[in-house]
């Protein structure tokens, strides 16, 4: 597939519900390291994206974990909506826009020998529009991962709901048998509309994308990429923030009833 080029006419949308009841939503995808880096400079780059949710990954998961979690939420004007430890890392934030229905963390199967890994889940509203969400981070060893992509479809599935978004650090490159079989059954959000930078990793010299947000078909995609000209985030603050970019999409989910 020849490499997409990011539009140099479309703009990152605000947030907003449109006359027919759709909704127009940012969503950040962000590994933020357990917050072991420069936490002003990651909640400044979070803030700058305004997002309306945010799915995290390697959230503190230890020691005063919620308390280093809701430090990050507060300087960003934002709350905690579920994961952290009981998700084995993932987490989700949000913003006061949105109104929680459920939540979920899910642990996956242990394989001896290697990480715990887990989803943190929740379905929303935002007026009449009803969103699943989901956060991940994937293995890193091939055989573990792909079956955690399948679990992954099944998990988005079992929310109920028709519209969901799903994002996080897939530990494997757009032509890897995984990405390949998330992007297969959903809309990988930076191929459809890409916007800003591609690669995520590593932040001084990206080379690679390994973190990814994908959307149910019926969302409509408007832009999605690494946020590297949006005003307010500095090249020195997502240097600074974590060892991953975020990537920084909005989408429009339709109405789906009162």
């Amino acid at each position: 597939m020849p490499a997409r080029t990011p539009s140099t006419t479309r703009s990152m949308p605000d947030s907003r519900t449109e006359p027919d009841g759709s909704v127009v939503v940012r969503v950040l995808s962000y590994n933020i390291r357990s917050i072991r880096d420069d936490v002003d400079a990651l909640a400044r780059v979070v803030r700058a994206c305004a997002p309306d949710l945010v799915l995290l990954q390697e959230a503190p998961r230890f020691f005063r974990w919620r308390k280093k979690l809701a430090r990050l939420a507060s300087a960003a004007d934002l709350v905690i909506l579920s994961g952290g430890a009981p998700a084995a890392g993932p987490a989700l934030l949000c913003s006061l826009r949105a109104t929680v229905e459920r939540t979920e963390d899910v642990l996956l199967p242990l394989t001896a020998g290697r990480h715990r890994r887990g989803f943190a889940t929740a379905v929303v509203r935002f007026g009449r529009a009803r969103l699943g969400v989901l956060s991940c981070h994937l293995s890193l060893d091939a055989e573990e991962r792909h079956v955690q992509g399948g679990l992954l479809l099944k998990q988005l599935d079992g929310l109920g709901v028709p519209y969901a978004v799903a994002g996080g650090d897939v530990n494997d490159r757009p032509d890897g048998r995984t990405f390949r079989r998330l992007a297969g059954a959903l809309q990988d959000c930076w191929a459809v509309a890409p916007w800003g930078a591609e690669h995520t990793l590593p932040p001084a010299a990206p080379r690679q994308r390994i973190d990814a947000i994908f959307a149910t078909h019926g969302v409509e995609v408007l832009a999605c990429g690494v946020p590297v000209d949006l005003p307010g985030v500095s090249q020195r603050d997502l240097r600074a923030a974590t060892d991953h970019l975020p990537v920084l999409a909005a989408l429009r989910i339709p109405a789906t009833g009162d």
